[in-house]
């Protein structure tokens, strides 16, 4: 079962933070948090954060299963509010400026071939305990 975290106007622009995106989809979830850690980028800091409140809402969905075969399913970055500002410009003229925000959306869940050997192990099991029944 896969959990949503979203980030909502951040002021930053969304090319910035599509560029931190990037590195991460289809990322196991442990290496996304080292690679962000340790990103320069000053978006990565709001987005390491975001993964780990994504973790969370997992783990609340699914009882506090095991996240260590989660992985980044999908992430998309949009574009949130603009303010535009004047700034002073020769002659008394004056430059528009665009101060760009932008919302993240982030998906993680069990990666699929992790998630069949799963359903394989009850399969198994509930054979078993059907055999045991029987015998």
């Amino acid at each position: 079962m896969e959990a949503v975290a979203k980030l909502r106007n951040y002021p930053t622009s969304p090319r910035k933070m599509r560029l931190l995106a990037d590195l991460i989809r289809g990322q196991r979830v442990d290496l996304v948090l080292a690679e962000l850690e340790h990103n320069p980028k000053h978006p990565a800091v709001p987005l390491r954060k975001l993964v780990l409140s994504a973790i969370s809402n997992w783990k609340q969905a699914n009882e506090g299963g095991d996240e260590t075969g989660l992985v980044v399913k999908t992430i998309y970055v949009d574009g949130g509010r603009t303010l535009k500002r004047m700034r002073p410009a020769p002659q008394g003229r004056g430059y528009r400026v665009r101060k760009r925000s932008n919302h993240v959306t982030l998906v993680v869940d069990v990666k699929a071939d992790e998630d069949k050997k799963a359903a394989k192990k009850a399969k198994a099991a509930t054979k078993k305990t059907k055999e045991t029944k029987n015998a």
